[in-house]
């Protein structure tokens, strides 16, 4: 590492950092064991939408949500005049990645990003977000002390990473700096702005919860697949309430987080902003969900009780054995994302199951019997 070190240390005024920011920001930063270690356990992604949703898309933080919204109003408005994007969906965020500023991290970020640049696994990406971390700092908007965060070294209250901090963070209360760890406006400006630059539409929604019938096709119930409105109402697809949907041409997916006989919505284009911003199916659908309920929806119809699930040991058994058979679940990380969703669903098909994309000790049964 320490090797390392010395080359990064020029590296980075190669790259245009000044040497001043180099010696204030890197002398005396050491390796921690810890930051690697919390980068390869990350079992909490592995719950499934209830559980993770249970715990994160709580009644205090909607309601914290709402208290945040009436008192930064105007800002909001703003906000959502010149990028389009709704209070409720910046507040979710603010809400699930930091409750508001009391739980940004308490570790030296710039300590994690040598870290983690320096480590095989990611190492080209983690040095380019060092590079920017260093750059933040040169610019003058936050001092090497302020760089307090979580383990993977994002930054600020809404947790973004210090190449999105240093390219969509905005000075939005006029005080010539960008500061996401203390200016709410800056917060609320500059979420809104890299949502949009995530390709946000203006006026359209993201999720919307909805009843499905017991028979259909479950095989068009996949991100990957987009229908208008039109086309799944004619398939029986109705609103949450019962009440038939808008029939138009607005396209979404039928997304089924706990199978057919769970929650369901429809997931529109700005769903796909929310996957940009985080790539976990879970979380993204998390933060889309809670910001629904801000914005006044009612709780989501949870299913049965006894909708079967997987551990986070046994969604990577079902993972190595999607391998097997030559399908592409990305990591084998025990995190039931898009490209296990889309494994899953195509060996349903294959195996004459009923093709919802959702993993059960049934199907994983099947599949161990006949490797």
């Amino acid at each position: 590492f320490s090797n390392w070190m010395k080359g990064f240390r020029r590296e980075a005024p190669a790259s245009g950092i000044s040497k001043r920011t180099v010696r204030r920001a890197l002398n005396g930063l050491t390796y921690d064991a810890r930051i690697i270690r919390r980068d390869r356990r990350q079992s909490f992604f592995a719950l499934s939408f209830l559980d993770f949703s249970d715990k994160l898309a709580t009644i205090s933080r909607q309601k914290a949500g709402r208290r945040r919204i009436k008192k930064y109003r105007k800002t909001f408005d703003r906000a959502e005049r010149e990028y389009g994007v709704p209070a409720a969906v910046i507040t979710a965020y603010w809400a699930l990645e930091s409750d508001f500023g009391t739980g940004m991290g308490k570790r030296s970020v710039l300590r994690s990003l040598a870290t983690l640049a320096y480590d095989c696994r990611r190492g080209d990406m983690f040095r380019e977000q060092f590079l920017a971390a260093l750059e933040i700092i040169d610019r003058g908007d936050l001092q090497p002390s302020d760089m307090i965060g979580s383990w993977a070294g994002e930054l600020g209250q809404t947790q973004m990473m210090p190449v999105h901090y240093r390219n969509h963070a905005i000075d939005y209360n006029g005080d010539g700096r960008v500061n996401l760890f203390k200016s709410p406006a800056d917060i609320i400006g500059s979420t809104a702005k890299y949502l949009k630059h995530l390709g946000w539409r203006r006026g359209e929604p993201w999720v919307e919860e909805v009843r499905v019938p017991s028979k259909m096709d479950w095989s068009q119930s996949d991100l990957k697949t987009m229908h208008s409105r039109s086309q799944w109402a004619k398939w029986g697809v109705k609103r949450a309430n019962g009440k038939p949907l808008i029939q138009d041409d607005l396209r979404a997916s039928l997304v089924l987080p706990m199978g057919r006989r769970g929650p369901a919505f429809l997931a529109y284009h700005n769903f796909r902003a929310y996957l940009k911003w985080n790539e976990s199916f879970t979380y993204s659908l998390t933060a889309a969900y809670l910001a629904t309920r801000i914005a006044g929806a009612k709780q989501m119809r949870r299913g049965p009780k006894n909708i079967p699930k997987l551990t986070y040991q046994q969604n990577k058994r079902l993972q190595r054995q999607l391998v097997r058979r030559g399908y592409d679940v990305g990591a084998i990380d025990g995190k039931i994302g898009a490209k296990t969703r889309e494994a899953v669903k195509a060996v349903q098909i294959k195996l004459g199951l009923p093709a919802d994309s959702y993993p059960t000790p049934h199907l994983l049964s099947l599949l161990s019997r006949r490797s």
